[in-house]
């Protein structure tokens, strides 16, 4: 199996993005990337960083091109291109008005999270002692979600908060960056009873590669990586399994701090709770950057996957999944 027999889509990743980079995810045969462009950002704020993708779509457009429909991503493949999904980490560009969930979508962007690490004007984040749940806020912007054809994602928010979510949404959601917590306990991880409910919905999840959320952290090895995935398709069925790496490059430290600490702490917060993670992760020496896709592929092989299923997990059930997805309600079973 090369490459070329593979569609591959990666849920999440954080990069400071460049041409360099752009062509490592072209190396790579990477065909489609959901990349993060909103932490703590407000509507002002994300306008610019949209218009940063602007830019980067006219000068690297040989390269990247921008994805509003699954259809892109077939377009983008074609070409010999990475389709590009504008997403969010975070509700802050909503801030406290519901119409910007529909001005933020005709902007390009498909994916929102309801919450980062801390409690949103929506939902619950996955560092707070207690979770109360999707807001009657959330509720709204859920129907609003589902209206437009903007996916919701859970991948930083609390226990109470997924489920409801699952439970509130008339669209299947995802977790686009995440792994079981009974293969690493971590805050961000999920449990059991979420992953069956999300399968059982419909929704998906995108395996991580964040060192952090790793049995082992950087030294966690290609065959348990595997065999977690192997172990989260038993589960929840191997349709509802895709990757999302949340892949960071490119940043300095002050990056990581805005990325955790945003505007709502003076002091720097480590995440986890612990001085140790005061660094960005190093990652695992088979899985560098966007160029080693294939290493997770035939690590899936050797796992015991066969080559179809190779190709759902890498790439076939994130579009998919995303031709309900970012397809407006109106349209979807039509």
């Amino acid at each position: 199996m090369t490459k070329d027999d593979l569609l591959i889509i990666d849920a999440l990743q954080y990069v400071n993005w460049n041409r360099e980079l752009f062509e490592q995810a072209r190396e790579g045969g990477v065909d489609a990337i959901h990349v993060t462009i909103a932490y703590w950002e407000n509507f002002a704020e994300v306008e610019a960083n949209i218009a940063q993708w602007d830019r980067h779509f006219e000068e690297c457009g040989d390269l990247v091109m921008p994805v509003r429909q699954a259809e892109d991503i077939d377009a983008a493949r074609a070409a010999g291109k990475t389709g590009i999904i504008l997403g969010f980490q975070n509700c802050s560009p909503v801030e406290d008005d519901l119409h910007n969930v529909e001005r933020l979508h005709a902007m390009g962007v498909r994916i929102m999270q309801l919450s980062y690490n801390n409690q949103s004007l929506l939902a619950t984040g996955c560092y707070e002692d207690d979770d109360a749940g999707i807001t009657r806020f959330g509720r709204e912007a859920i129907k609003e979600m589902n209206r437009v054809g903007m996916l919701i994602d859970m991948s930083h928010s609390a226990e109470k908060s997924t489920l409801q979510a699952i439970e509130y949404s008339q669209r299947p959601i995802a977790i686009t960056h995440a792994n079981p917590s009974s293969f690493h306990e971590a805050l961000r991880n999920k449990s059991d009873t979420v992953l069956r409910a999300l399968a059982e919905s419909g929704g998906m999840l995108g395996v991580s590669l964040y060192p952090f959320h790793l049995r082992g952290g950087s030294d966690c090895k290609r065959e348990d990586f595997c065999q977690m995935v192997y172990d989260a398709a038993n589960l929840m069925g191997v349709e509802r399994v895709g990757i999302g790496s949340d892949l960071c490059q490119n940043w300095g430290y002050e990056t990581l701090e805005w990325m955790r600490s945003g505007k709502w702490t003076f002091r720097p917060d480590y995440g986890e709770g612990s001085a140790a993670n005061a660094d960005w992760p190093r990652q695992p020496d088979w899985f560098r950057d966007s160029r080693d896709f294939m290493n997770i592929a035939e690590g899936l092989r050797e796992t015991g996957f066969s080559d179809e299923e190779v190709r759902k997990v890498m790439g076939l059930n994130w579009l998919e999944f995303f031709r309900d997805a970012f397809a407006p309600a109106s349209s979807v079973g039509a």
